[in-house]
């Protein structure tokens, strides 16, 4: 069984669905998130459903506050056996208009945070006594199947895909599991936190966010299910598995002209008419 659960960005979304799940199962979480209040939150909802949380503030993009959350985790459990690398911000707009600065912030988050968080946490995980010793890597539908005008933030999940496929080869023969989740559009507030987004994107986003029907506690149940099954690659989405499937088994050419016929009007500037 597992019994001790770290889970970074569990203030909120999906985090905090995975945080009552696992809370509810017996497990007892430490619940991370750079932001204090709604970390405190997710820790008062598990223990008044009668569960076990407590809460450690740490900002992922500074290497001492996850050494310090290390440092913290190891005093009071000595083991981990599971880590949920679940922060993570979105971002938006075209190569020609995107700067350097948002693609910085997008990366350190979405994959140097992850990978901070890993190096840290692995001397506790392989110390675990659980036979379901677990790394879950939270990604995207984006980083499967790109779409235009969100560059930097599907490099950030396509890298996140790659860095979840190097550590299960890495970590297998320490019993480590490890699984990467790709969930499309569902109801979370993680476009509250959407960076550069203009015109038809902006527009699309926010509107696909909206009518996803999809719950954050429903895509924390299909990742639970998968991971006791040991799934590597979880993709959430009905269209999601749709889209993947296209993009493997169809030609490279066939398939990215059918997605400039589907997603051409995001390609174009904001103040672009012509399309």
């Amino acid at each position: 069984m597992v019994e001790k659960i770290l889970i970074s960005g569990s203030g909120s979304g999906l985090g905090r669905a995975l945080a009552l799940r696992y809370a509810k199962q017996g497990a007892e979480i430490c619940v991370s998130d750079v932001n204090v209040k709604t970390g405190e939150e997710t820790v008062a909802l598990i223990t008044e459903a009668g569960g076990n949380a407590f809460f450690i503030e740490c900002d992922i993009t500074k290497q001492w506050d996850v050494d310090k959350l290390a440092l913290k985790v190891a005093e009071k459990w000595r083991s981990l056996d599971m880590l949920i690398n679940n922060a993570g911000v979105a971002s938006a707009g075209l190569l020609e208009s995107e700067s350097m600065e948002q693609w910085q912030w997008v990366l350190d988050i979405n994959v140097l945070g992850h990978v901070r968080m890993t190096k840290a946490f692995l001397p506790l995980l392989k110390v675990s006594k659980s036979a379901d010793k677990n790394i879950l890597n939270v990604a995207s539908q984006a980083g499967l199947t790109p779409a235009p005008g969100m560059g930097s933030y599907s490099l950030s999940k396509a890298a996140m895909v790659s860095f979840s496929e190097t550590s299960y080869l890495e970590l297998a023969s320490h019993g480590i599991h490890v699984s990467v989740v790709c969930p499309a559009f569902f109801e979370t507030n993680l476009g509250d936190s959407l960076r550069g987004a203009q015109g038809a994107m902006d527009d699309m986003v926010q509107k696909m966010i909206k009518q996803s029907g999809v719950t954050a506690q429903e895509i924390a149940e299909i990742i639970d299910k998968q991971v006791v099954d040991r799934k590597f690659m979880i993709i959430t989405h009905k269209n999601g598995r749709k889209a993947h499937r296209l993009k493997r088994y169809l030609p490279i050419e066939k398939y990215l002209k059918m997605m400039v016929k589907r997603t051409g009007r995001f390609a174009q500037p904001a103040d672009d008419t012509s399309a």
